[in-house]
């Protein structure tokens, strides 16, 4: 059987940050890790384990201090800032926490706005995709209200409608569920489930082990290193 594919490798990455006094702060400490396509991946682990640094280098959103970052096919050290931000708007979709919707546009302006940026999806078929995304997490009569006048499950949902947006393989989501109650958590979380069966590779960066049970693969880290690397059967309580 041929090896499955590598979205995601990291090999030998270290991630220091200056602080105040002049010392160096080491997020990530020799990081090596194997990510391929059609995984649902979980990385837990306390505040200041290195989850946030390392998802923000899988996104090309900042670089490593050493190491080698590829994802998506591209090597992510050797692109400039302009070639980045082209490459995330092709590869990758985001998910955060706090939704950062553009408030004073409508939910379905917020995701076309996604494919005018990119340029990905052909003009005539942007106003379709959107339709066919809104359907997908539920919100086809949400389309033309602004954020703030939804649910934060509904904003969520909207922010991973946009994700989608040009098709990304691969789809980063940092605390997605941190922000929600226990029922629209668990109702992101099957949205999560449905994309993974179309194919979608999904990294999530959480410390909520409910969330991380219905992975198929739980990284833990602690101190910028990963103290255990774990495939399980997902389930689904």
């Amino acid at each position: 059987m041929p090896t499955p594919s590598a979205i995601v490798e990291l090999h030998a990455v270290t991630k220091s940050f200056a602080l105040p006094g002049g010392q160096a702060f080491p997020a990530l400490r020799g990081l090596t890790l194997r990510i391929t396509a059609g995984e649902h991946v979980a990385v837990l682990g306390k505040s200041g384990s290195g989850k946030s640094t390392l998802l923000n280098l899988i996104a090309g959103l900042d670089r490593a201090s050493a190491g080698d970052v590829r994802v998506a096919g591209a090597g992510l050290g050797k692109l400039s800032e302009n070639e980045l931000a082209r490459w995330r708007g092709a590869n990758l979709g985001i998910v955060f926490q706090f939704f950062q919707l553009l408030p004073t546009l409508t939910i379905e302006e917020n995701i076309m706005l996604a494919m005018d940026f990119v340029g990905k999806i052909p003009v005539d078929q942007r106003r379709s995709r959107t339709q066919e995304l809104l359907k997908l997490v539920g919100l086809c009569d949400q389309a033309v209200k602004l954020p703030s006048t939804l649910s934060g499950g509904q904003q969520q949902r909207a922010a991973i409608a946009r994700a989608l947006a040009n098709d990304p393989p691969l789809l980063l989501a940092d605390e997605p569920t941190g922000n929600l109650d226990s029922e629209t958590a668990a109702a992101v979380d099957s949205l999560f489930d449905t994309l993974i069966s179309e194919g979608k590779t999904l990294l999530i960066v959480t410390h909520d082990a409910t969330l991380a049970r219905h992975s198929n693969r739980v990284i833990h880290l602690k101190d910028g290193l990963v103290v255990s690397d774990e495939r399980q059967n997902s389930s689904r309580a």
